[in-house]
């Protein structure tokens, strides 16, 4: 365990040395809500995430594991970024009892959109490619009462969505969160939407024909955002 707590300690020096105001302040501008940051650029994480890791390739998933949830206990942006890369580079290894962690973090961790959107599209989508008999569990988060379970149930289904997989499970989640009146959640059903229609293009459009009276202008112009403008014009006729 000391020699996790030493990799931990060497990374956070890494990230402050190398944090910048320019990035931090653009980090701040882009999110408006309160985010920590270190200020260190998205590719740099990236690349320190790869090397840092290379150095106990070897530890047990177990202790990876750990190791993923005390990067995402200091709420830093870049933490959680390193934690997520780690998770799904850990994919092979993915049994279904994890699906307790992974939401064990999501319900503590993930409080902002990119955290969400790093460890959802990728980490829980890859298990609920392998483990689908999980995805009627994702269902049930979309009647929670956090916005940010909401968003998890939604995009986890983005990168699947592309390759045209789970398509009537993404219109059961779309139908339950048609009318939700959040703004941002009616963003990311639109967005699921949006990602389902690059593999099934005239069914999603047939799904947002017959739900356009009620669907919320704001899903809408999302979920229509990648088709051909005649379909555009169609959909957003009153």
């Amino acid at each position: 365990m000391d020699n996790q707590i030493k990799f931990l300690t060497t990374l956070r020096q890494e990230l402050k040395k190398l944090s910048t105001p320019h990035v931090q302040e653009s980090a701040h501008r882009f999110f408006k809500e309160p985010v920590k940051f270190y200020g260190v650029s998205s590719p740099i994480v990236q690349k320190i995430a790869k090397e840092k890791f290379q150095e106990i390739k070897n530890l047990d998933k177990r202790t990876l594991f750990w190791l993923c949830e005390e990067l995402f206990k200091s709420d830093y942006s870049e933490e959680a970024f390193i934690a997520c890369h780690r998770s799904y580079a850990m994919r092979k290894q993915y049994q279904p009892e994890d699906f307790i962690i992974f939401t064990w973090w999501i319900q503590k961790y993930i409080n902002n959109r990119a955290k969400c959107d790093t460890f959802c599209n990728h980490t829980v989508g890859e298990f609920i490619q392998q483990y689908p008999q999980y995805v009627s569990e994702l269902k049930k988060r979309t009647k929670s009462s956090n916005r940010r379970v909401k968003r998890a149930a939604a995009v986890t289904f983005i990168v699947p969505a592309k390759q045209g997989k789970f398509l009537d499970d993404i219109f059961q989640i779309a139908d339950a969160l048609l009318l939700d009146t959040d703004d941002m959640v009616q963003k990311w059903y639109g967005w699921m939407l949006k990602a389902a229609s690059q593999s099934h293009e005239k069914k999603v459009f047939a799904y947002v024909m017959k739900h356009k009276k009620n669907m919320p202008r704001t899903a809408l112009r999302y979920a229509i955002e990648k088709m051909p403008k005649s379909l555009k014009i169609e959909a957003m006729k009153r």
